[in-house]
């Protein structure tokens, strides 16, 4: 697929969503961290109904410390992994207010080292919450990415670097929200919605519905 095309197809999703959101509901950077860490192998849906009762109590590093580990269990034992999860949402807490003074960090390096954040949230936390151009590939967007096909690769990490250089710099900041929207809601894992597909006569997937 050649640039013109690729710009063309960022073009239309800037023209019917100009400013996308994630599906993930949060307050502050802080709580944004704690529901992508939450959302791993869940659906925004469901961390969304668990963290709406947890961050009323606990918005903040020092709040959710002083909330312990066994309430926090206790507000997302609806979400998948939620011992691990929890255990991780204490300890990256601790770690923010003994290293970072509370404050979420605005680095990829100092992100990675809190515990339940891998490369994915932390570029999902650099993009939503400091305007970092970052893709941090979910499920969706590797999906999108090699159907349409604006990245041909096995691995998120491939699709993430091939994708970054390939979006053209104005449509960077919100192509990360584009891609997981399409690939939720139109561009679906078993049926795509091609007849509602806005780009389907750009891309190239051979197995298009109708």
């Amino acid at each position: 697929m050649g640039d013109a095309a690729v710009e063309e197809i960022f073009r239309r999703f800037q023209a019917a969503n100009p400013a996308p959101v994630s599906d993930l509901r949060y307050t502050n950077t802080y709580t944004l961290l704690v529901a992508v860490v939450l959302s791993a192998q869940a659906t925004d849906r469901g961390v969304n109904l668990a963290t709406g009762p947890l961050f009323k109590v606990a918005d903040s590093p020092e709040k959710m410390l002083a909330l312990g580990e066994d309430r926090v269990r206790h507000f997302i034992r609806t979400i998948g992994l939620f011992n691990t999860k929890a255990k991780n949402v204490i300890a990256l807490s601790r770690i923010l207010i003994e290293e970072h003074s509370g404050e979420v960090p605005a680095t990829l390096d100092a992100l990675q080292v809190l515990p339940g954040v891998g490369a994915k949230t932390a570029s999902v936390v650099l993009n939503v919450a400091f305007g970092v151009p970052r893709i941090a590939v979910d499920t969706h967007i590797f999906r999108v990415a090699n159907r349409i096909p604006l990245a041909v690769a096995a691995t998120t990490d491939k699709v993430q670097t091939t994708l970054e250089a390939r979006v053209p710099a104005s449509y960077l900041l919100h192509a990360h929200h584009w891609l997981i929207l399409h690939g939720r809601y139109v561009c679906k894992a078993r049926k795509p919605d091609c007849p509602s597909c806005r780009i389907s006569d750009l891309c190239r997937y051979p197995a298009k519905t109708v």
